[in-house]
C-alpha cells in the first residue's frame, strides 16, 4: 500500500485504484495533479500491475475469483484510513480505467458509510450474468446483473467516460449511474465527445471539488 498526501489530522481520505499496466506509484501522480491539501491518499498495487487479467466486462464466471481479490485490497486502504482515525464518511474511493470499475464495484458491494466514489472512464462490473447473448452495445459481450447491493444514501458519484471509449462501453457507464441512483446515490455521469481514454482537466475539478467539500 502506497500514500501520499496529508499523514496527519487529514481531512478526508481517498483510496485509489490504479489501471491495467500501471501501478499505485501513477494513480498517486494523478492526486498529485489534483493539489489537494488535507487529504490522505492511499492506493494498493496489483499483482503483474493488473487487478484481472481479461475486459471488465467478461463473463462472472472469468472476473469474479480476481474481483474478489481487488475488493479485498480496496477494503484494506480504507480500514488503513479508518485506523488512522478517519470515518467512513470522510473516505471517497476512486480510479482510473480497470481501477475505476474497481472503485465503482466495490464501492456498490462494501461502501456503505463511505462518502462516495470517482470513476475515471469506468463502469460497474456486475454480480452474475444475465444472460441474453452478446451485445454490440457492451462490446460482444453479455449483460451482467447488478444484485446485491447496499443502500447507499445521501453518497455521491462521479463517472466520466468517452462517447467511443476503447474499453468501457459508454452503455454500461450509463447503466451504473443509473444503478447507483436506484442506491440512493446522487450521480454526475459526465459523456465526452469522441474518442478516448484519459482523464481531463474535468475529472480533476470534479476531484478536487467532492473531496474537499464540506461533509464529504
Amino acid at each position: 500500500m502506497k500514500r501520499a498526501g496529508a499523514t496527519h489530522g487529514a481531512q478526508a481520505g481517498l483510496v485509489l485504484a490504479h489501471g491495467r499496466g500501471a501501478d499505485a506509484a501513477d494513480i498517486l501522480g494523478l492526486f498529485a495533479r489534483a493539489g489537494l491539501e488535507g487529504v490522505a491518499a492511499v492506493a494498493p498495487e496489483a499483482p503483474g500491475r493488473s487487478w484481472w487479467p481479461t475486459s471488465f466486462l467478461a463473463s462472472a464466471e472469468d472476473m469474479e475469483p480476481h474481483v474478489l481479490h481487488a475488493l479485498d485490497a480496496m477494503e484494506a486502504g480504507v480500514r488503513l484510513l479508518e485506523a488512522e482515525g478517519l470515518t467512513r464518511n470522510r473516505i471517497w474511493l476512486g480510479g482510473f480505467s480497470q481501477g475505476a470499475c474497481l472503485a465503482l464495484e466495490t464501492f456498490a458491494r462494501r461502501g456503505e458509510g463511505l462518502a462516495g466514489v470517482l470513476a475515471f472512464s469506468g463502469g460497474l462490473i456486475g454480480t452474475a450474468d444475465a444472460g441474453g447473448g452478446a451485445r454490440i452495445e457492451l462490446y460482444g459481450h453479455g449483460e451482467k446483473r447488478f444484485d446485491d447491493y447496499g443502500r447507499r444514501d445521501g453518497a455521491q458519484a462521479w463517472i466520466s467516460v468517452h462517447e467511443r471509449d476503447p474499453h468501457i462501453p459508454l452503455a454500461r457507464a450509463v447503466r451504473s449511474a443509473e444503478v447507483l441512483r436506484a442506491l440512493g446515490v446522487g450521480v454526475e455521469l459526465t459523456v465526452y465527445p469522441g474518442a478516448g481514454h484519459s482523464v481531463l482537466a474535468q475529472d480533476l475539478a470534479a476531484l478536487r471539488r467532492l473531496v474537499a467539500a464540506p461533509g464529504g
